[in-house]
């Protein structure tokens, strides 16, 4: 599997990113949904990543700057046919060490409090995340669970 810097433009990830939205509405109330669409993530603070198997898209993730110290995880995806492969750990890990090449302290990340992100909140923890308060623009929110990793 191949990871890089994705420039949000072809069919596969407008198709992946809807399919993440999709969901998202689906499980969420819609004020308790901080999933960000293909504009949003085009934001300079931002860099997105695509993790691609021969020609296959089978995963993205994205981090955003929010200080020079701080960086939240955003879009962090794999297709439903796609799951269980690798993908999702080989991302999350190469987006950590681009946070330590960025001089990175501090991760954190929001998800959902729902049965449908156990998966996602049990692979964050396997890396070290814990739990914390809403940090950034967030407030608390019974529907989402805010994790954060100290990088050293």
């Amino acid at each position: 599997m191949k990871i890089r810097i994705d420039d949000l433009q072809g069919d596969e990830i407008r198709h992946l990113l809807q399919e993440h939205l999709d969901d998202m509405y689906a499980t969420s109330p819609a004020e308790s949904v901080h999933a960000l669409d293909l504009d949003a993530l085009r934001h300079p603070d931002i860099t997105f990543w695509t993790i691609w198997d021969d020609c296959a898209l089978v995963g993205c993730i994205a981090l955003k700057r929010l200080d020079k110290h701080h960086g939240e995880i955003k879009s962090m995806r794999t297709p439903r046919q796609l799951r269980r492969r690798g993908a999702a750990k080989a991302l999350l890990q190469h987006l950590i060490e681009q946070a330590r090449l960025q001089h990175y302290s501090r991760l954190s990340l929001e998800t959902g409090s729902m049965s449908f992100f156990e998966p996602a909140r049990k692979l964050y923890a396997s890396f070290g995340f814990e739990l914390c308060s809403p940090f950034g623009d967030y407030a608390q929110d019974p529907n989402s669970v805010f994790m954060t990793m100290s990088i050293d």
